[in-house]
């Protein structure tokens, strides 16, 4: 009898998740202009209870960014969304995420994308956001360690790039691994206050496009800012 109970209580609790999701992108997502319907299905199906610390667990559908350690944040659900939509994917492309943190952009990536690399400057970071993008089961994304802001050449050039975290200037490494006719999403500007950039390359020129302000943790790294700066 025990048993069925338990089983019983995990549906219940599925379904309280999944109501929450919905609930989430119905809310916060639509209402705010969100239209893309590989997005939208891609946020209702995501657990994203899964990323956060268990202590936020109940609060991961909020419309807010969330502490997950390290001093890192998970951005709140409109700003995944909107990031992504500024990606503009079909399908068939190559990313690269700079900034894993807890693993969830890069989920989302991996729905939307033919292969995702996610590079966390945090190795206790990045081994979290592998393992629980391993237990659900995602196959074309990949966790690796090192200075976002040098891009990951192995791999490159890349389709699309997505960086989560705030830079004083675009980092020309990212600029140089991004092919013909990609674009990047990242905010931009001062510690306390930036501006969501969308560049597109094109003829092996950058055109520049910007989306709305928001407000990230900084980007630290060769091309980012010193850490004595961001504390």
């Amino acid at each position: 009898m025990s048993r069925l109970w338990c089983k019983l209580a995990d549906v219940q609790n599925a379904a309280d998740w999944e109501s929450l999701r919905l609930a989430m992108v119905a809310e916060q997502i639509l209402k705010r202009g969100i239209r893309s319907p590989r997005i939208l299905a891609a946020m209702e199906r995501i657990p994203r209870h899964r990323f956060v610390p268990p202590e936020l667990a109940q609060r991961a559908y909020n419309d807010e960014p969330l502490s997950i350690g390290e001093r890192q944040t998970i951005s709140q659900p409109y700003m995944v969304a909107a990031m992504t939509e500024a990606l503009e994917l079909g399908g068939s492309e190559r990313v690269l995420e700079i900034g894993a943190g807890s693993g969830y952009q890069a989920a989302i990536l991996a729905e939307l994308a033919r292969e995702a690399i996610t590079v966390e400057a945090r190795p206790p970071l990045a081994a979290a956001a592998r393992e629980r993008l391993a237990a659900l089961g995602y196959k074309n994304v990949r966790v690796e360690i090192g200075d976002g802001t040098l891009g990951w050449p192995p791999a490159a050039p890349f389709d699309a790039i997505l960086v989560a975290a705030a830079a004083p200037r675009i980092p020309p490494p990212l600029a140089e691994q991004l092919a013909e006719g990609g674009r990047i999403v990242i905010p931009v500007g001062p510690i306390d206050r930036q501006m969501l950039l969308r560049v597109r390359k094109s003829a092996g020129n950058f055109i520049e496009e910007k989306l709305f302000p928001c407000q990230f943790v900084p980007l630290q790294g060769r091309h980012g800012w010193p850490v004595a700066l961001t504390g």
